[in-house]
């Protein structure tokens, strides 16, 4: 048995194709379907069911599955602390990022990256909270950007930036002419929300509901968009309002930007936090992906004191 042996086996139960896991080990399927059968020959059983795609683990190869995965943490922590003791910043960094940040932080972070620590071999996925943190727990990610605070027992934040949100108002809404926005005056059935898997959504609405906006047993939803680009362009045409963070809203032309409002009587800020687990090691990495994230934002929104207008989640 090896760890190549394992991080196979890993790779088949992960894309559960033999194929589609020896093109993600950059080796031939031959060899990787060799190595996995030398395997199961050495432990006396069988790993994988091979009769049917996509492919599934047997009832004991789930058990194997599973410690290898433990060895293989274990094994690459060792590794992790050698490079850290060395203050070496060569090698990955998996970073996951929810879309509602990932399209107007990442250009500025490569570019940053690139400028700054050309040797960090930094790797994006963008993904969902759930799916990245799932992914952090699992280590297939070392850290993920996404908006908190998520309290979560097993992991650390790390507070980056603070963006305000802002309405966006269609010009075919009659609220277009106020200067700001009322929540307790305007109609909640004229906002437009992300689907239920982005965390966005959930913010927005208890940003709604501490204005008592919601009655109970109602729901608002008349169609939920994937993105907020397509957000915007659906109250461009259909009236309404959405509620948009501040990064998204300094990407806008100048002509939408006029659709822009703050709101009355209220600062409401979601904060976004770089996230590791609490068995990450590498802190000489961690403190210069921090530093390349904390580059890439306005200076405006590292403010600490605009932490007490955090909306949970």
């Amino acid at each position: 048995m090896n760890i190549q042996q394992l991080e196979y086996v890993i790779a088949v139960d992960r894309y559960r194709h033999f194929g589609k896991a020896a093109e993600a080990c950059c080796v031939t399927q031959p060899t990787l379907s060799m190595m996995i059968r030398k395997l199961e020959e050495e432990l006396g059983v069988q790993i994988f069911d091979r009769s049917d795609l996509p492919v599934e683990p047997t009832s004991i190869g789930k058990c194997i599955i599973e410690q290898a995965k433990v060895s293989l943490k274990s094994l690459n922590k060792i590794k992790e602390m050698v490079e850290n003791e060395r203050q070496i910043l060569t090698g990955n960094f998996n970073l996951g990022i929810i879309p509602t940040i990932a399209p107007y932080l990442v250009p500025e972070l490569l570019r940053r990256k690139e400028i700054q620590y050309k040797e960090i071999a930094l790797v994006l996925k963008e993904n969902t909270t759930a799916n990245i943190i799932s992914d952090i727990l699992q280590g297939t990610l070392d850290g993920g950007l996404m908006a908190g605070p998520l309290e979560h027992p097993d992991l650390v934040e790390y507070p980056v930036y603070y963006e305000k949100f802002y309405a966006y108002v269609s010009p075919l809404d009659r609220s277009y002419t106020d200067k700001e926005i009322d929540l307790d005056a305007i109609n909640i059935n004229n906002v437009w929300l992300l689907e239920s898997v982005h965390c966005l959504r959930g913010q927005i609405e208890r940003l709604c509901q501490m204005k008592k906006m919601v009655s109970e047993g109602h729901s608002p939803v008349r169609y939920e968009a994937g993105s907020i680009d397509t957000l915007i362009n659906v109250v461009d045409l259909n009236s309404g309002i959405t509620i948009v963070p501040e990064m998204s809203a300094m990407s806008l032309s100048e002509e939408r930007q006029e659709n822009l409002r703050e709101f009355k009587d209220l600062t409401a800020v979601r904060e976004v936090s770089l996230v590791v687990s609490k068995e990450y090691i590498r802190q000489n990495m961690l403190s210069k992906i921090l530093e390349i994230v904390g580059d890439s934002v306005p200076k405006s929104m590292k403010n600490p004191d605009l932490k007490k207008f955090v909306i949970g989640l």
